[in-house]
């Protein structure tokens, strides 16, 4: 029910209720008899407001509890609100019906008194005897009257009765006869009429009986209320006739004296009273239930009336209070949306504008920490996103030393899975403990003695061991100090770097030696096979010419030695550039292979070449240098096994709409394999495991490949003791991605599937 409905019925109600008892004093005020006349229609106007408000009442008692049942929120305070209202329209309504009830109750016993009714009876006896008294005193002077007329004469004149009645100083004066029949009559008002009122046959008879009799007139209500004046008739029976005893003949003298107003007024309401009383005397109990009754129904319309308006202040009051509850309950729910706001003009409806207010601000406040915390989530998921695709590692430390941060390149080059060491220090981590170690005194050394230059950050190198202790990552790691003692580490893997900066300070080395070696070693070649020619045949002992030759012998094979250490240092120094041309992969491999026929025919050299292989792009000389390094190095790794066996594979991976992706040339062995810390470093020159060897055999080949284009990686091939068992073998295999523009190259000098001859 809207609130301005509950006003317009409170109101409506106010107002019945108060025109209701309006009327009810004005009745009270009127006399008894106005209120008894109008208290069938009271009683049922009021029955008819009471069940208005009980329905009413009930209407709103069964809302209120279908919303306590529901839970619905703010119930409970209209409940209690309610209560207490209706205690406070209810108890002193209770209060006043109580004392009223007494009150009423007293009263009505009080009307009828004892001393109340003496005193009616004295007063109606007063009456009575006053009005007896005139009523005999008339009777008395008809009767003298009626003596002193004639009995001779048959009616008496006028003129007699006039002077009769100015005698007697009544009204009227009249002969009446045995049938009441007006003989002859005389009156005292000129405007009465001729013929006086007949007196009753009852007056008649009690005329005859006792020689007189008299009767009181106009005393009854209805009488004085249409105007009859209130008057004495007596009756006085005349002597009869003489020569008529029959009654018929019989005569009386009727005499009229109006009684005194005073008298007859206060006759009439001693009379009225009496009467009243007696009748109320009677209906005493129904008086009383009449009173109690609508002292009953204005209490009921009262008390329903003061809880109907309690109820409608209830809600009044309630509802700002409830908009504030509900508005910090959606507040606290997370909802800052506008809030409805209590239209008046005091403090709670100021509260609740105050409360929208504020709710308004924190809404635009959340907002703006909304929009602050995406930039900043934006931020961080492009910072997040720049972390993740860094080839460099990062890793952040809180103020006690603890991982905060970790990208997917300190995992990848630390070969740790450092995000499941997040919230524990670096030195946790097993493998990491020395190099976590290194750091933190670096750290500890750049916060308390700074080297110039490193106020900010520090870098310094490290090597890392990782998977034994051959294997060595050289990290290049750069330190920074961050708000709150938080510590930033970045680092690269450096190690391929520093190889190919050992690649170029050998290549520098190789062009001096080749520089610097090569020019004396032919004059001292020469030198000693002329001392050989000059001295042997000046030495007589057999035994002097044997060493002479042995130790000529041993200066030239080592100079022949020098002169190929130092063409294969000026080989790697000066590789010449390559002549790039359209080959055939198949071809270049079938020439070198007709080099190894001893070995194919052995069945240690096996080749597998593709069929379909598209045109390369690259030096056949150098090619067949690479091609011919592979194979024999494969051949020496070998060489002590009986079932020694070396495979070369020429093979196309293709995309899946057929173009073709990479070309690729395979060479493995079932060798011993590499070493780990050759295998690291294999492309290093000086690299080697052979006892005779310079170690530029797999230099030169990733040099080619690198001014081809082309990809060189080294793997052992899985061992046949399982995985804690040795290498199983070698293999080197060389990937080219630039191709001729023909999709292919013919096959017809390729070499067969399974041998080259």
């Amino acid at each position: 029910m809207k609130a301005s409905t509950r006003w317009g019925i409170a109101l409506l109600a106010l107002v019945g209720l108060g025109l209701v008892m309006a009327f009810v004093l004005f009745l009270l005020a009127q006399g008894p008899s106005r209120y008894e006349a109008h208290i069938g229609w009271l009683f049922w106007a009021n029955v008819a407001v009471a069940a208005l408000l009980v329905a009413v009442l009930a209407t709103a008692a069964v809302r209120l509890v279908l919303r306590f049942r529901s839970g619905k929120f703010g119930s409970r305070l209209l409940l209690k609100l309610a209560g207490i209202f209706a205690l406070v329209g209810v108890l002193p309504g209770a209060l006043i019906y109580t004392v009223s009830y007494q009150f009423v109750s007293r009263s009505i016993e009080a009307w009828f008194d004892t001393r109340v009714d003496t005193a009616l009876n004295a007063g109606l006896a007063l009456g009575k005897g006053t009005l007896d008294a005139l009523a005999d005193d008339l009777v008395l002077k008809a009767r003298n009257a009626a003596d002193r007329l004639p009995a001779t004469a048959p009616t008496p004149s006028a003129v007699d009765l006039e002077r009769l009645r100015d005698q007697l100083g009544v009204q009227e004066a009249a002969l009446v006869g045995s049938a009441g029949q007006v003989l002859a009559a005389a009156n005292a008002s000129a405007a009465a009429p001729l013929v006086p009122d007949r007196p009753s046959i009852t007056l008649i008879k009690q005329a005859r009986e006792a020689s007189g009799a008299s009767q009181l007139e106009g005393l009854e209500d209805d009488a004085a209320t249409g105007g009859v004046p209130a008057r004495v008739r007596a009756l006085a029976q005349l002597p009869k006739l003489s020569g008529s005893p029959r009654q018929a003949d019989d005569r009386f003298l009727m005499l009229v004296q109006l009684l005194p107003r005073a008298v007859t007024v206060n006759a009439l309401t001693v009379q009225a009273a009496y009467r009243e009383y007696q009748e109320r005397r009677l209906a005493r109990d129904g008086l009383r239930r009449m009173y109690i009754g609508t002292l009953t129904l204005s209490l009921v319309l009262a008390v329903f009336g003061a809880v109907l308006l309690a109820i409608v202040l209830g809600n009044q009051l309630a509802r700002p209070l409830l908009l504030l509850a509900e508005g910090m309950r959606q507040v606290a729910a997370g909802d800052l949306s506008a809030k409805p706001i209590f239209t008046s003009r005091d403090e709670l409806g100021g509260l609740t504008r105050n409360f929208a207010a504020m709710t308004e601000q924190l809404g635009s406040a959340r907002s703006q920490v909304e929009r602050s915390v995406d930039q900043l989530e934006s931020a961080r998921t492009r910072l997040q996103t720049i972390l993740d695709n860094l080839t460099a590692g990062v890793i952040m430390f809180d103020r006690k030393r603890r991982i905060n941060t970790v990208n997917p390149g300190a995992t990848r080059i630390l070969r740790a899975p450092l995000s499941a060491w997040v919230g524990k220090e670096l030195n946790d981590v097993p493998s990491l403990a020395d190099f976590a170690q290194a750091v933190w005194q670096r750290f500890d050394q750049h916060q308390t003695s700074p080297e110039d230059g490193e106020r900010d950050h520090w870098q310094d190198a490290f090597d890392l061991r990782v998977g034994g202790l051959d294997d060595t990552l050289t990290l290049l790691v750069r330190g920074a100090m961050l708000p709150n003692e938080a510590r930033l580490m970045v680092f690269d893997d450096i190690t391929e770097v520093v190889s190919a900066q050992r690649s170029a300070a050998w290549s520098e080395v190789a062009r001096r030696l080749a520089h610097e070696i090569k020019n004396p070693l032919t004059p001292i070649q020469l030198s000693a096979e002329r001392l050989q020619h000059k001295l042997e045949a000046k030495l007589a002992e057999p035994a002097d010419q044997a060493m002479l030759v042995r130790a000529v012998a041993t200066i030239v094979n080592q100079v022949q030695s020098m002169k190929q250490l130092v063409n294969e240092f000026r080989d790697y120094a000066r590789l010449p550039a390559a002549t790039m041309q359209n080959l055939d992969l198949n071809a270049l491999v079938a020439e070198v292979l007709a080099l190894y026929g001893v070995e194919l025919d052995k069945g240690r050299l096996f080749a597998h070449c593709g069929t379909g292989l598209p045109g390369i792009r690259g030096d056949a000389t150098q090619l067949r240098q690479v091609i011919h390094n592979l194979v024999q190095n494969a051949l020496d790794a070998v060489a002590t096994r009986e079932d020694g066996r070396v495979q070369l594979l020429t093979e196309v991976a293709r995309h899946e709409d057929g173009r073709p992706r990479v070309v690729r040339l395979k060479v493995s062995d079932n060798g011993p394999g590499f070493a780990d810390k050759v295998l690291k470093r294999a492309f290093e020159p000086y690299v080697t495991t052979k006892t005779k060897g310079t170690g530029l055999g797999l230099a030169v080949v990733k040099k080619i490949a690198d001014e081809h284009g082309a990809r060189v990686r080294i793997v052992n091939l899985p061992s046949t003791q399982g995985t804690d068992g040795p290498p199983g073998g070698a293999q080197v295999s060389l990937s080219f991605s630039s191709f001729t523009e023909q999709a292919t190259v013919s096959d017809s000098s390729a070499p067969a599937p399974h041998s080259v001859s």
